[in-house]
């Protein structure tokens, strides 16, 4: 059973910082690029952050870079997300997301709220 669990969210104040967890099993790991998403109240689910299977090339929302850093252990099948310099705007709900290639499978994690506030 494919699953994917989110954790480390919380309550922060601007500028602070958090450290996402998403723990993996029930699909093999190493081979499955893997991103973060959020989706803000009302607003669409939007890409934050995403790495390759191997870890050797990620990528970022402009709204993320040089704040938010994305890491894979595939010793441990977890994936994480270092987030620094928190603004209001970056309260969400954060998923994360693994993906098996252009056509899928694509499996979903339940999230992990992140608020930000003073």
């Amino acid at each position: 059973q494919v699953q994917l669990v989110e954790s480390g969210g919380g309550l922060v104040q601007p500028g602070g910082s958090l450290r996402l967890s998403c723990a993996a099993s029930g699909f093999t790991f190493k081979d499955y690029a893997m991103n973060w998403y959020r989706q803000a109240p009302e607003k669409e689910r939007e890409f934050v952050a995403g790495m390759i299977s191997t870890g050797r090339w990620s990528n970022y929302a402009d709204s993320v870079k040089g704040r938010f850093t994305v890491s894979r252990d595939n010793v441990k099948n977890m994936l994480y997300l270092q987030m620094n310099n928190l603004r209001a705007d970056d309260t969400a709900l954060y998923f994360c997301r693994a993906s098996g290639g252009p056509t899928g499978p694509y499996y979903w994690g339940r999230g992990t709220q992140v608020t930000v506030s003073s």
